[in-house]
């Protein structure tokens, strides 16, 4: 995994921009959209097969490398449409993976992890560390107080990370199996909780 992590931040980080540069000077966008998609899946197969990392994890380091090319504003326009459809089937699949038995198993450890998640990620990370982190940056650039507040409710939820993290440690059995249903169903509570957060950023 850390081979993995170095080749994809020394090796990746300069061979996928620099072909997406390529893909991109032939004018085709049918072609430039196939090779975004090629080499995210390319990388996470190969991440797989290869360094025998998670599918997931793969991607999603093809993703961060190629955010880093000036055409990622670009790939990510032109995978819109994609976008969309995935983000439907990853609903459809956290809620296929939701075992409704839990809130009546686990009452008190998914309140906890809800709690962890909105508190900790939104207050802790960003809304008290406002005055040290995001409200400097915010001061510097002469945005507006709302701005930090609704950056910490970006934060205040959890997604897809979480479950390639959870699903990697059950596979190294440094957790049991009910985590990753207290997961699923903490995700799905601030999932649904998150407009609260954003409706109440300009208030406070």
């Amino acid at each position: 995994a850390a081979l993995f992590v170095v080749v994809m931040l020394v090796v990746g980080r300069r061979v996928l921009p620099w072909a997406m540069g390529q893909v991109a000077r032939t004018g085709s966008r049918e072609l430039f959209t196939l090779f975004v998609l090629a080499a995210a899946v390319g990388v996470a197969y190969g991440a797989s097969e290869i360094f025998h990392v998670s599918f997931a994890l793969g991607a999603f380091f093809a993703g961060m490398v190629m955010q880093e090319s000036r055409y990622a504003h670009r790939a990510a326009t032109d995978s819109l449409p994609l976008q969309d459809a995935f983000s439907v089937l990853f609903f459809v699949s956290v809620g296929m993976m939701l075992d409704w038995h839990v809130f009546l198993q686990h009452p008190i450890e998914i309140t906890l992890v809800v709690l962890i998640i909105i508190i900790c990620k939104t207050v802790n990370s960003k809304s008290i560390n406002v005055i040290i982190k995001i409200g400097t940056v915010v001061t510097i650039a002469r945005w507006p107080l709302e701005t930090a507040f609704t950056v910490g409710a970006c934060n205040g939820q959890i997604g897809e990370f979480s479950y390639i993290l959870a699903a990697q440690g059950i596979a190294l059995h440094l957790v049991d199996s009910s985590v990753m249903s207290i997961i699923v169903a903490a995700s799905i509570i601030t999932i649904a909780f998150n407009p609260v957060l954003f409706e109440a950023a300009p208030k406070m």
